[in-house]
């Protein structure tokens, strides 16, 4: 279920709640929210030009690694702190997670793409969902906000829960990748649906780590993903800006 609560509620009542929930992880996560998401790639136009990507094998493979060892774990767990802190109302742990997050982008080019996301969804969310309590979790940050930080403060703003809004997440991370491979490959309709579904674990795993991760537990062993990152930035023709 979507919404839990500890207050007695009526089964309509609770319907309601959860369609709201649903409503606004639909509409956040959406390849129409306005966030940018469709420029970028994430590294993985340079791996489809240098010949690690080649079809939708190859590209499962890349993501699944991507998932479960590179930036959507880590993302995934900045999310999760983040929601908790603003949650809670711990302006300076919140503050923290913000800086680390940032910190933690390996690249120009994905740093540019992150922060860029993210100022978007604050932008937009503060002016067509805002939320009382939003405004104090951003101010509280001090830092441009990484996009899973942004999707975090605001869930948490709205009172979504914490666990439907980390596997929509990664589950709008994951379908931006499959999107912009598609465009490159080229990768049919189908094939770009198959690999979705391969990944439907992976997501599911990694949002079941991050749930349970500490900060402490942060870090990524995709070297060649955070390569492809780096040398898209010098790459001579260009689809996306990462």
């Amino acid at each position: 279920m979507l919404m839990t609560t500890n207050e007695l509620a009526s089964a309509g009542d609770l319907a309601e709640r959860e369609a709201a929930a649903l409503y606004r992880l639909m509409t956040w996560l959406s390849p129409a929210f306005p966030v940018g998401g469709f420029s970028y790639s994430s590294g993985i136009e340079w791996a489809v030009e240098a010949g690690d990507i080649v079809d939708a094998a190859t590209l499962a493979d890349w993501l699944d690694a991507m998932l479960g060892d590179g930036s959507g774990f880590c993302d995934a767990t900045f999310l999760v702190h983040a929601y908790r802190a603003g949650e809670a109302g711990e302006d300076v742990a919140l503050r923290d997670i913000a800086e680390l997050a940032a910190a933690f982008v390996p690249s120009r080019e994905r740093q540019l793409e992150t922060t860029s996301q993210g100022r978007a969804f604050i932008d937009i969310s503060r002016a067509a969902w805002d939320a009382d309590g939003l405004d104090s979790m951003v101010a509280a940050c001090r830092t441009p906000l990484i996009y899973p930080v942004a999707v975090g403060v605001v869930a948490a703003a709205h009172g979504v829960p914490l666990a439907p809004t980390l596997h929509a997440f990664l589950h709008a991370l994951v379908s931006n990748w499959i999107s912009a491979a598609s465009r490159l490959i080229p990768l049919g309709q189908t094939d770009s649906q198959r690999v979705l579904v391969t990944l439907e674990a992976a997501v599911a795993a990694t949002a079941n780590r991050a749930l349970n991760a500490t900060l402490d537990d942060l870090g990524s062993a995709t070297l060649r993903a955070d390569l492809a990152s780096l040398r898209h930035e010098t790459q001579y023709t260009r689809l996306f800006r990462s």
